[in-house]
């Protein structure tokens, strides 16, 4: 009987398991995952689980009981440590496993701060996984003060939920802005005054020297100015890199992440890969997409042409961040704009729109549902739309799927 390894517990390996079982495979799934957790979803966990809003159960893709019924094995807190294409095989340890079709869904890893500078210190976190979280959480009270590096979404929804437990929160990003690689002007202005409104201390065009400590702990932050703060805890959001240290182990070629075809099939016929570790195919050039939505939409349909559809994954990338009582909803990519129109609305709520000439090609809606809505819908059908009627706060975006 056919045998399919998937390797990754998170939400792309847990999805393209249950999606293999209800396309009606009939053969054995293993699903290896590092960690002791039951597959979780893993956005919640630096949001409505750090502020104690979320009980561990909630953050389960799916209960125990469906890997039983569904037949699936589950080897959890396992770690892979190589994998053999030629003869088919995945080692843990001295364990041998082999399989017929594997798939890869290991996700991603965070950038830690080197050790050189005080990157190993007590208190120092990065915030990825459950344990992550659970070990940072007594730090997260009232009078602490907090040093968050890095101004992308990560470090902003920390210091949002820091800021919201009466946290004294510093935030210090090394480029110009905030946002700065993944966002406009206008979006990082939108949250810098929103995140100053809560009292976080944002500084912009600011890194860390190091960091020091007394037994073990972090207590002082010495900045790139010569600046020290006094520090309880310290929050790392730098960034994350595709977890495809097993692909390059295994001779799988790699760009920015593991490099699949359109269908997801790496350069090893027998070998997938789906989720944040993946880079594919994307309008003439190649991306990785780390988002929840990628990882679900592209694990199925690797799922799908595991078992010979053999379609090709189209992605419609759409993202979200919770920051206090704003959503953020992004849809599309902003890769090459040019010009943004901003489309003003009531107190929190406006949304930006990006623009290649007169073509849309990216939404940031915050806290306005219907224009992330409309966007989405006419970026997915390639569609663009006009500005004027964009830019008019009274003027009915409806209208325009229908120009």
């Amino acid at each position: 009987m056919s045998h399919i390894v998937v390797i990754g517990a998170g939400q792309a390996g847990s999805s393209l398991v249950a999606k293999l079982r209800k396309d009606g495979f009939e053969g054995e799934i293993t699903l290896i995952g590092a960690e002791e957790a039951l597959p979780y979803q893993r956005p919640p966990l630096s949001k409505a689980y750090l502020l104690g809003e979320m009980e561990l159960e909630r953050l389960f893709l799916r209960p125990e009981s469906f890997y039983a019924e569904n037949n699936i094995t589950l080897r959890l807190g396992t770690r892979v440590t190589g994998i053999d294409p030629a003869a088919k095989t995945v080692s843990i340890g001295d364990e041998v496993i082999t399989y017929d079709q594997l798939a890869l869904t290991t996700g991603s890893d965070p950038r830690y701060l080197p050790a050189a500078i005080g990157g190993d210190l007590g208190g120092v976190f990065v915030v990825r996984g459950l344990g992550d979280v659970d070990a940072m959480a007594p730090h997260v009270t009232e009078g602490k003060r907090a040093l968050i590096v890095g101004g992308g979404y990560i470090g902003l929804e920390a210091a949002a939920v820091c800021a919201k437990r009466g946290v004294k929160v510093t935030l210090v990003e090394m480029a110009d802005r905030i946002l700065q690689r993944v966002a406009a002007p206008e979006t990082s202005d939108y949250f810098r005054n929103l995140h100053q409104s809560h009292g976080v201390e944002i500084r912009e065009g600011t890194g860390l020297e190091c960091l020091e400590g007394e037994n073990g702990q972090v207590t002082r932050a010495v900045l790139s100015g010569g600046e020290a703060l006094d520090v309880d805890f310290v929050v790392v959001g730098v960034g994350i890199t595709p977890g495809s240290q097993l692909a390059e182990g295994a001779g799988l070629e790699l760009e920015n992440g593991i490099k699949t075809d359109a269908a997801g099939r790496t350069s090893d016929p027998s070998i997938w890969a789906a989720g944040d570790c993946a880079s594919f195919p994307y309008k003439g050039g190649r991306i990785r997409l780390e988002s929840v939505p990628n990882a679900i939409d592209q694990a199925e349909v690797v799922a799908q042409n595991m078992l010979g559809a053999g379609k090709d994954y189209v992605a419609t990338p759409w993202f979200w961040s919770d920051q206090y009582d704003v959503k953020l909803q992004i849809a599309g990519l902003n890769t090459g704009f040019d010009n943004v129109v901003t489309r003003a609305g009531e107190g929190l709520t406006t949304s930006f729109w990006y623009y290649k000439g007169d073509q849309l090609v990216a939404v940031d809606a915050m806290n306005d549902p219907r224009a992330y809505m409309v966007g989405k819908r006419l970026i997915d059908m390639g569609k663009t739309a006009d500005k004027t009627v964009v830019g008019d706060p009274s003027a009915d975006l409806k209208p325009l799927l229908k120009a």
